[in-house]
Parts: structure tokens; C-alpha cells; sequence
């Protein structure tokens, strides 16, 4: 009597039918990659593979390019600059604007020894006033000259963050002289009105001092004109 050593014959047909069914899942693969891809992209190619995704890749990329950026509006157009080299205002800034600061550097001075040592109020005070109506005279010539260059008494916008601080500042010297006038600050008090008006003169110079240099770097080449000889 011979022993069977095959698997029983509906063994056999139950396990073929298993793997060839469609409703099976099927294993994958595993993925290849191709030479060259960067290490983001064979990441994304992996996962494509292992879980792919029922919609494109590329769903949800903006395709909108964005605008080409303008031209920022130089300090002076063509015509503003003509108006301002031959306005007779532009003579009178060039004149007070060094001028205020030379005044500003000597009161400071003065403000600081009487903070210190509480001597020299007098002479600070003056200073301080003296300060003040050149402040007022530059403050009025000023817009005179904006009017006439940019056709706006103040807040032009090539100047715009400059007149605020200058507004700024006149209002605190502003302060300043109605707290002398009236008593109703006492002197130290004074002083610290002052000093935080010169802070902010500070930052207004500088700024003035920053379109200078801009103006200048603005300004157009000279053509040059070559004679020939005979």
C-alpha cells in the first residue's frame, strides 16, 4: 500500500483560486526610483507608490505670477527739481536749516549744565528761544518753498514723514513756551520739554540729511560737450 504524499486535490484548487481572485489586493512592487531625481522628488515618487492619491499632484499650486513690482517715485520728478533750483526759497533753507542746527548744538549744551548742575537757567533759556523762532522761521519758509516746489503747503509726499516730525517738534517747543510763559512748569520741568523737543529735531535732522543724500544721488548726469579743433 503506497502513501499518498500530494495535497489533497481540492487543497490544491482552493489555494489557486485565492491567488488568482480579483478581489485580492495584488502586492506591489517595490517602487524603483530613477537616477538623477532630488530627494524631494524620490520622497514624493515613494509615497505615489505605497498610497497613491485619487487627484493630482499638482492640485492646489498656484499658478498666478505675480505682478511686476512698480518703480518707486524718485525725490524730485523732472519739473519739480527745475522749480526747485530756481526758487529763491531753496536759498533761504539752505541758509536756516545749517544755522538752526549750530543754534540747536549750543542750547543743548546749555540745557544739559543746567540739568546737571542747576546753574545757567537764564542763558538756557534764551537759547532755548532762540531755538524756537528759527524752528518757526524755517517751519514758515518751509512750506513756502514745499508749496512752491510740489504745489502743497506741507505733507508732499516726497517729504511727508519729515513734515510730521517737524510738526512733531514744533509742538513741543510750542510746549516749552507756554510752560515759560505761564509758570505752569517748573524750570526743570522746562528743561525736559526741551530736551525731548531736541530729541525729536534730532531725528528730523537726519532724516532731512538722508533726502539730501538722496537728491543728490537722484540728480541726472551733466551731458558733456567736447569742442573740435580746426
Amino acid at each position: 500500500m503506497s502513501v499518498q504524499t500530494n495535497a489533497h486535490p481540492s487543497i490544491e484548487a482552493r489555494d489557486k483560486a485565492r491567488t488568482m481572485s480579483p478581489g485580492r489586493a495584488q502586492v506591489r512592487s517595490a517602487p524603483s526610483f530613477q537616477p538623477g531625481l532630488s530627494l524631494g522628488r524620490a520622497f514624493d515618487q515613494w509615497l505615489e507608490t505605497i498610497a497613491p492619491a485619487p487627484w493630482s499632484m499638482t492640485v492646489g499650486v498656484s499658478t498666478v505670477r505675480s505682478a511686476p513690482q512698480k518703480a518707486p517715485r524718485p525725490l524730485y520728478t523732472a519739473e519739480e527739481r527745475a522749480r526747485r533750483d530756481r526758487s529763491v526759497w531753496t536759498i533761504v533753507q539752505a541758509v536756516l536749516a545749517p544755522l538752526q542746527f549750530v543754534v540747536f548744538a549750543i542750547s543743548l549744551a546749555l540745557v544739559l549744565r543746567f540739568v546737571l548742575t542747576g546753574q545757567g537757567y537764564g542763558v538756557a533759556t534764551a537759547s532755548i528761544i532762540a531755538k524756537t523762532v528759527l524752528l518757526y522761521a524755517i517751519m514758515i519758509t518751509g512750506s513756502i518753498w514745499e508749496k512752491v516746489v510740489f504745489g502743497k503747503w506741507l505733507f508732499a509726499p516726497s517729504f511727508f514723514w519729515e513734515d510730521v516730525f517737524s510738526m512733531l517738534v514744533l509742538t513741543l517747543q510750542t510746549a516749552y513756551l507756554v510752560g515759560v510763559i505761564t509758570g505752569g512748569a517748573t524750570h526743570l520741568q522746562q528743561m525736559e520739554i526741551a530736551l525731548a523737543a531736541y530729541a525729536a529735531y534730532a531725528i528730523n535732522a537726519a532724516q532731512f540729511l538722508l533726502k539730501l543724500r538722496q537728491a543728490r544721488l537722484e540728480k541726472p548726469a551733466q551731458p558733456v560737450t567736447s569742442g573740435q579743433g580746426a
